[in-house]
């Protein structure tokens, strides 16, 4: 049995894998999930990438948004405004809240996150292993300037800078100010969840989704352990780009790229990865004139088409990142 290990963030992580899921149903997938992008909200514990992956997988995500519950409402976020409880930004559905309470209890009790995530996934049956980067308390922050921020949140004194939750850039903000930072908070002094590092040294193959490269594949890779136990595993490490035509094919990553000096195009996301990491790297067709910049730096590279239409489609890429993957290895 082909055991496959996935850095996976949220909406793009989440629907490639079910692509991967589709393309090798006997396989053995375990996916390391971001949580630089968890927060906590109305004293509950909130994993959106870990949940995004949870939800996509077992069936119950809103499938327009590629984020949140199918079929949700959200009184209970709607009581919170009345009472003038916030943040206003940030709403948590009914059917998403019950995910959250459950996890928050776990928590209290002294379960560790990769635990909880266990027992959050025996609802749903990804029909993936989903593990945690950490169980320790990681959240990326973003540096922006004071005047970017809303005046009665300025503070005093001189205009400077602020860093704050990675979430409040992308969701309140909407990634619409410069970012010139971004910080994964406390991913120094974590360490990899239970069963992570034992995963990448059983692997086969290891693939980088489409996620975003800094706030998601990022931000698994700054904790300690994970990308030298990456890049020494000794099997291939297959990417696909992000981007598309020098875009972004979802979100933001443009934004965050800017932030730490990588130009948003296919082929500077796999020169930032490096080919100290990466063995194979997957563009799109439209970006067929970056492979062999890609190739000079090191990193086997096709063009294919990349954009995640539908499930034939995801499962068309994910094959071809297995192709890759077994060309490299060859």
């Amino acid at each position: 049995m082909q055991r496959i290990v996935v850095l996976a963030g949220g909406v793009g992580g989440a629907r490639f894998l079910r692509g991967l899921r589709a393309a090798v149903p006997e396989a053995e997938i375990t996916v390391i999930g971001n949580t630089g992008d968890d927060i906590h909200l109305f004293g509950l514990k909130v994993c959106p990438d870990l949940d995004t992956v949870m939800y996509t997988l077992g069936g119950g995500i809103h499938p327009e948004q590629g984020w949140g519950r199918a079929e949700e409402s959200f009184t209970v976020s709607e009581e919170l405004a009345a009472y003038g409880v916030g943040p206003g930004w940030f709403s948590l559905g009914d059917r998403d809240l019950a995910t959250h309470v459950v996890r928050t209890q776990m928590l209290t009790a002294g379960y560790p996150l990769s635990a909880v995530t266990e027992a959050l996934c025996a609802r749903w049956n990804p029909g993936v292993r989903l593990l945690p980067m950490t169980d320790d308390r990681v959240e990326t922050h973003v540096l922006i300037d004071t005047t970017d921020l809303p005046e009665d949140q300025r503070g005093e004194g001189e205009p400077g800078r602020r860093a704050i939750h990675f979430q409040e850039y992308w969701v309140r903000l909407r990634a619409s100010v410069p970012a010139h930072a971004v910080v994964p908070v406390g991913a120094e002094h974590s360490k990899p969840a239970p069963g992570v590092l034992e995963a990448i040294a059983e692997a086969d193959v290891i693939l980088f989704p489409p996620s975003n490269p800094v706030v998601s594949v990022g931000t698994i890779l700054a904790v300690p352990g994970l990308r030298e136990a990456i890049a020494d595993a000794g099997v291939p490490v297959v990417g696909l780009s992000p981007i598309v035509g020098d875009a972004p094919v979802h979100g933001m990553a443009d934004k965050v790229l800017a932030a730490i000096g990588v130009e948003a195009t296919a082929s500077a996301v796999a020169r930032h990865y490096g080919s100290g990491l990466l063995d194979g790297w997957l563009v799109d067709e439209v970006d067929a004139g970056s492979v062999g910049d890609v190739e000079t730096a090191g990193i086997r590279c096709r063009a294919v088409p990349l954009m995640m239409r539908d499930l034939d489609a995801t499962t068309e890429m994910a094959r071809a990142a297995l192709e890759l993957a077994a060309e490299v290895d060859a």
